[in-house]
């Protein structure tokens, strides 16, 4: 993963009911939690979390 990479971000991160759609705006590698992904939702929310539970978007996804 890399800054401006597509992702989709985890209802565990968000708190809402699906996986929502963002980009990476930072990665930051943390000596106790690993590798810390700073992203942006679609409508402006900043999330960020381990590495984990964020994935990227699939080619298909970004087209439609």
């Amino acid at each position: 993963m890399k800054i401006g990479d597509k992702v989709s971000i985890s209802p565990q991160v968000t708190d809402r009911p699906d996986w929502i759609n963002g980009t990476i705006k930072e990665i930051e590698e943390n000596p106790f939690a690993g590798i810390v992904i700073t992203a942006e939702s679609e409508d402006g929310e900043v999330f960020f979390e381990k590495e984990d539970l964020f994935r990227f978007l699939s080619k298909e996804a970004c087209t439609h």
